[in-house]
């Protein structure tokens, strides 16, 4: 487990980086993604289609699908704790209780 040098941040992702692995090739969805976040604070994605939002957020979920999408470097750090360290029981835990994503089409998912 490694502990952050920023206690006062909720949420750091350093050099998030997501590869999609399709016919004999590497595909960079997520390449150096970084940001803080502190208590109380909101952050939106917002860009172009395509550009890495989703894939950005479902990384830091860990909810890429594997094969044929991977985690292939950086840190995901939540109260100081790399989630990229946790089980999937633990990230169970994290989802919808402490970390949360409205997914496209937000009022099909808020019904």
């Amino acid at each position: 487990m490694i502990k952050s040098s920023s206690p006062e941040q909720l949420l750091q992702v350093e050099d998030l980086r997501t590869s999609f692995f399709i016919k004999d090739r590497e595909v960079r969805a997520v390449d150096g993604v970084s940001f803080d976040i502190k208590p109380g604070e909101v952050l939106g994605l917002v860009g172009e289609s395509g550009c890495g939002k989703s894939a950005t957020s479902l990384s830091i979920l860990r909810l890429i699908p594997n094969p044929p999408g991977k985690i292939v470097g950086g840190r995901i750090l939540y109260n100081g704790e790399d989630l990229l360290d946790y089980s999937e029981k633990q990230m169970r835990d994290v989802r919808g209780n402490q970390i949360s994503m409205i997914f496209q089409e937000p009022m099909t998912a808020l019904n």
